[in-house]
């Protein structure tokens, strides 16, 4: 069974985003601010960042298929264009089928019975590969479900003050993780990564 997995770009203080859903200025400065080139799906995007930065996007790209996104999200970027940058299916949660979407396509499926089933059709497109579930109150949704395996982190050295938790309105607090099993040194940014610890 795939690997379920939520990962974010994170402040010191603890945001994913400011109160109005932006701050990415502070936030994804690490995206730009090295030598060596990360091509995404989207030809307009190529990341610069330090070669140990490159390192790990590229490693979670590959270990990656699907992604599992709120509705937010989805409208914030437009749909991304019509493609993802990192290249998978992304699965979105909402409540009813934007207009102008199919309920099913090659780049997007609209799942609108829940997070449970959202998480189920991210693993059947996934295989063998993790699935990614955005921060904030999908990965909050996930977490309480029971279905989350490991919490990625980029910490950024800014502090915003106010803004989007990466875990959004969290009722079952307080939650233990293991590790960090892995941290990568990069520039601007300290990449870890936890184990959500089960009840024994």
């Amino acid at each position: 069974m795939s690997k379920v997995t939520t990962g974010a770009t994170m402040s010191l203080d603890g945001y994913v985003a400011d109160p109005s859903h932006g701050g990415f200025a502070h936030l994804f400065q690490w995206y730009g601010n090295g030598d060596v080139e990360v091509p995404t799906a989207n030809p307009e995007m190529t990341f610069r960042t330090s070669a140990a930065s490159a390192a790990h996007i590229r490693a979670l790209v590959e270990r990656t298929g699907a992604l599992v996104v709120g509705r937010t999200l989805f409208d914030l970027t437009n749909g991304w264009g019509g493609r993802h940058p990192m290249d998978k299916p992304v699965v979105v949660v909402t409540h009813r089928v934007p207009d102008g979407w199919e309920p099913e396509g090659e780049s997007f499926v609209f799942v609108t019975d829940g997070i449970e089933a959202a998480i189920e059709r991210a693993r059947s497109l996934a295989g063998d590969k993790e699935v990614g579930v955005n921060a904030g109150t999908i990965a909050r949704q996930v977490l309480e479900a029971g279905l989350l395996d490991e919490v990625h982190v980029d910490l950024v050295p800014v502090l915003l003050g106010d803004g989007i938790p990466f875990f959004s309105g969290l009722g079952i607090a307080p939650v233990e993780f293991d590790g960090p099993f892995r941290v990568v040194e990069g520039t601007g940014v300290t990449h870890l990564a936890y184990r959500v610890r089960r009840p024994a």
